[in-house]
């Protein structure tokens, strides 16, 4: 392998539009697919992630999402596959999928079994990061998840499998500032070139001041734009342009992650419908549609933010 792409930027964790019998709504998805590929400051896509429903999708689902993905873009930027698995060898034959198809990398998501004690056992986290490195000789980003889930690693284990030539970047879901620069730190001591990209939405401009690359995020799939002119202002010491962004931005976080917080891409869905981006919010089983009070609420916070007109 040559050396690991270095990561940055905004890169938004798609959402996936279904039909009424949820199967993929695959115009729908090419048209939200495009408006990402086309928003200025957007460097990458990240298919088959949280934000696409991702632990409802059979492999062969999965593997069409990527392939959709892959020819709307058509090379406008990178897109990195989600690699969603509880096993070493699934997830070993998921991004091997996912070179096939051509993506340019993978965002590794932690086993739930690690929340049994990988914590304590770093050389089980690197067994599983170094046989997908081996078995699919594509650039890796590192999903890393809150402390309090038990499945987010240690800031020494980040630096650890920095040790992995195949590791590029680290997408820091720490949701705790201090975790979230204890692991910047760490990632930045170890001198490799491994960027640390924030999925730490609800605080998105501290992380980015603290001098994160970029970000990772399904909110992304509503506000790139925004996103992407917080991350400039961010870079370029514009505090009071960043705070005015931010500003925007905070009426959406407050709805998208209320609890409970496994509603918060269900939610992004019904801001895509009133946007006009995608045709409905089908959500597969088991999750269930918002209700209309919080609907309304979607409506009031994108209209605060600037991206709908206010209702007379």
């Amino acid at each position: 392998m040559s050396q690991p792409l270095r990561f940055s930027g905004v890169m938004p964790a798609n959402v996936l539009p279904f039909t009424s019998d949820l199967a993929i709504d695959e115009p729908a998805y090419r048209r939200h697919l495009r408006w990402l590929a086309d928003t200025r400051g957007v460097t990458g896509i990240v298919a088959n992630g949280h934000a696409s429903e991702v632990s409802s999708l059979s492999r062969e689902e999965r593997k069409r999402s990527l392939a959709i993905a892959l020819d709307e873009v058509a090379g406008a930027c990178p897109v990195i596959a989600g690699v969603y698995s509880d096993g070493t060898q699934e997830a070993v034959d998921l991004a091997r999928d996912a070179r096939a198809a051509g993506a340019a990398g993978v965002l590794v998501f932690p086993p739930t079994l690690f929340m049994w004690g990988a914590q304590l056992k770093p050389d089980m986290v690197r067994r599983h990061f170094s046989e997908i490195a081996a078995g699919a000789d594509l650039p890796i980003v590192v999903f890393e998840y809150p402390p309090a889930s038990g499945i987010g690693y240690a800031p020494q284990t980040l630096a650890m499998l920095t040790e992995i030539p195949h590791v590029a970047a680290v997408k820091d879901w720490s949701n705790e500032i201090v975790a979230f620069e204890a692991n910047l730190r760490a990632l930045r001591a170890t001198g490799r070139p491994v960027a640390i990209l924030s999925a730490f939405t609800m605080s998105l401009m501290a992380t980015f001041l603290l001098g994160a690359d970029g970000a990772i995020s399904g909110m992304g799939s509503v506000t790139a734009d925004l996103q992407a002119e917080l991350l400039e202002a961010c870079g370029k010491g514009d505090l009071d342009g960043a705070r005015r962004i931010n500003d925007r931005l905070a009426p959406l976080v407050s709805v998208f992650y209320a609890p409970p917080f496994v509603d918060m891409h269900n939610r992004m869905k019904e801001a895509l419908v009133l946007l006009g981006r995608i045709p409905a919010a089908h959500v597969r089983p088991p999750l269930t549609p918002v209700s209309s009070a919080e609907r309304e609420a979607i409506r009031r916070a994108l209209a605060a933010a600037g991206l709908v007109a206010e209702r007379r």
